[in-house]
C-alpha cells in the first residue's frame, strides 16, 4: 500500500470513528432552533465538536504515545487518574449511547424488540471487531465510511435543492455559545484523545514504525477527517435550519433528524436513516472499546489477556447501560462534560502548542486553574450553582458555562512571561 492510499484510509477511519451517534442527532436539532442564525451555531459547534478533537489527534502525531503522556507533564499521579476517569466516562456513556440511538432509530421502528436485545447483538458484534483490531482501519476506512458519506451527502443535497429556504427566528440566547456546549455532547474532545492513541497503535501493527512517517500520516489523515466533519456538520445544520419550519418544533433530537431524513428521502429515508445510524454508531463505539481495551493492556506490560478481558468488560457494561434512552444518558452525561471537557481541552492545546510555552509548571498551573474555574459550572448541571452565586458574578463567561476559558489563559501567559523573567535572569 502507497503512503497516498494509508493517508486516506486513515483519514476515512478518522472521520467514521468520530461520526458517531451525537455527531448525527444534534447539528439538525442545532439548525432548526437556530433558524436564520444557523452561521452562529455552526461556527460555535465545529469549535468544540471538529477544531478541538483534530487538535487532539495532532497532538496525538507530535506524542505518539497513549493518553497518559499528554498528562504526564502535570504530575504522573494526576495523569493516570484523568486517563481512568476519561476511559470510564467513555465506556459509559458516549459508547451506551451509540446502541441506544441505534436502536430507537435503526432497530425499534422496524421490528419493535427490546432495547436489551439490541443492545446484547451490538456490542456482541462491537467485541468481534475490537477482538480482531489488526484490520480496524481497513474495515472501517476502506468500507463503512464511504457508505455513512453517500447517504448524508444525499439527505443534504435533498434538503437543500428540494426545499425552499423558509426560516424560523433563532430561539438560543447565545447561538455560538449554544453551539459550543452541543459539541460537548459529541464527546469528540474525549474522543480526539483517546482514538488518536488508537491510530498510532493501528498504524504501527500495519507496519509503520518510523516517527516521522506515523506524524505525516496522521496530521494529513487528521485534516482530511476535519473538513469531511465540516462539510457534513454544516450541511446538516443547514438542512435544519432551511426546513424548520416542518420539523417537529417540540421533537427530540433523534425525532428532528428522522423527520429531515423522510422530508429529504421520503418513504426510503428511513431505511437510509437506519442504516446510517447503524454504521456511524458502530464505528465510535468500535474505536472507544479499541482504545480504551489497549490502554490497559499498556497498564499490564502488553498482556493480551488484559486487553480480551478489558473489551469484554467494556461491551459488558455497553449492554447494560445501552438499553436506557437516547434523553436519558444525554442528561447524565451533561455534568460528566462539564467537569472533564475544560480539562481535556486545555490539555489538547498545551501538547499542541511549541514546547517552549508548555512546560510543567504551565501544564500544572493551567490544568489547576482550569479545574477550580470549572467547579461553577459543574455545580450548575447539578442545580447547585447558588453555592457560588458571590463568585460565579465575577467570572467572566460564567453564566455561559464557560468560566473556566479567560482564567486559564490568563494563567497561562502569566506563567510563560515568569518562565522568560526566570530564564533571562539565570543566563
Amino acid at each position: 500500500m502507497t503512503k497516498k492510499q494509508e493517508i486516506w484510509i486513515t483519514g476515512f477511519a478518522l472521520f467514521a470513528l468520530f461520526f458517531g451517534a451525537g455527531n448525527l442527532i444534534l447539528p439538525p436539532y442545532l439548525g432548526m432552533n437556530s433558524g436564520d442564525q444557523w452561521w452562529f451555531v455552526f461556527f460555535g459547534f465545529i469549535l468544540t465538536a471538529v477544531l478541538i478533537p483534530i487538535l487532539g489527534i495532532l497532538a496525538h502525531a507530535k506524542v505518539q504515545g497513549t493518553m497518559y503522556d499528554l498528562a504526564s507533564k502535570v504530575t504522573p499521579w494526576f495523569s493516570s487518574l484523568y486517563c481512568i476517569i476519561m476511559y470510564l466516562i467513555a465506556v459509559t456513556l458516549p459508547a451506551p449511547r451509540t446502541a441506544s440511538v441505534a436502536h430507537e432509530m435503526a432497530i425499534q421502528p422496524f421490528f419493535g424488540s427490546s432495547p436489551l436485545l439490541t443492545s446484547s447483538v451490538y456490542f456482541l458484534l462491537i467485541f468481534i471487531f475490537v477482538i480482531n483490531r489488526s484490520k480496524l482501519l481497513d474495515l472501517i476506512g476502506k468500507f463503512l465510511t464511504p457508505i455513512i458519506v453517500v447517504i448524508l451527502l444525499a439527505i443534504i443535497l435533498f434538503a437543500i435543492t428540494r426545499h425552499p429556504a423558509i426560516m424560523t427566528s433563532n430561539i438560543y440566547d447565545v447561538p455560538f455559545v449554544s453551539g459550543i456546549l452541543e459539541g460537548y455532547q459529541t464527546f469528540d474532545a474525549i474522543g480526539g484523545v483517546l482514538i488518536g492513541a488508537v491510530i498510532v497503535i493501528s498504524l504501527g501493527n500495519r507496519g509503520v514504525k518510523s516517527y516521522d512517517d506515523k506524524k505525516n500520516i496522521i496530521t494529513q489523515a487528521a485534516l482530511i477527517a476535519g473538513l469531511g466533519l465540516i462539510l457534513i456538520y454544516g450541511g446538516l445544520i443547514f438542512s435544519g435550519a432551511r426546513l424548520s419550519t416542518l420539523l417537529p418544533v417540540n421533537g427530540t433530537r433523534t425525532e428532528v433528524l428522522t423527520s429531515l431524513s423522510s422530508q429529504t428521502l421520503g418513504a426510503i429515508g428511513t431505511s437510509f436513516l437506519s442504516i446510517l445510524v447503524a454504521l456511524a454508531c458502530f464505528t465510535t463505539a468500535v474505536g472507544i472499546v479499541t482504545g480504551t481495551s489497549d490502554y490497559i493492556k499498556e497498564m499490564f506490560k502488553g498482556s493480551q489477556k488484559a486487553y480480551v478481558a478489558t473489551a469484554f468488560v467494556s461491551c459488558v457494561l455497553g449492554i447494560l447501560i445501552g438499553h436506557f434512552e437516547v434523553s436519558f444518558i444525554i442528561k447524565a452525561a451533561i455534568p460528566a462534560l462539564m467537569f472533564i471537557y475544560p480539562i481535556t481541552i486545555v490539555l489538547i492545546l498545551l501538547n499542541v502548542v511549541p514546547k517552549r510555552l508548555a512546560s510543567s509548571n504551565v501544564f500544572k498551573g493551567v490544568v489547576i486553574t482550569t479545574l477550580v474555574f470549572s467547579i461553577p459550572d459543574f455545580l450548575g448541571t447539578l442545580n447547585l450553582e447558588h453555592l457560588l452565586d458571590s463568585i460565579i458574578e465575577w467570572i467572566p463567561f460564567s453564566s455561559q458555562s464557560l468560566g473556566w476559558v479567560v482564567p486559564a489563559f490568563i494563567a497561562f501567559v502569566l506563567l510563560n512571561i515568569y518562565n522568560q523573567r526566570m530564564k533571562t535572569s539565570n543566563s
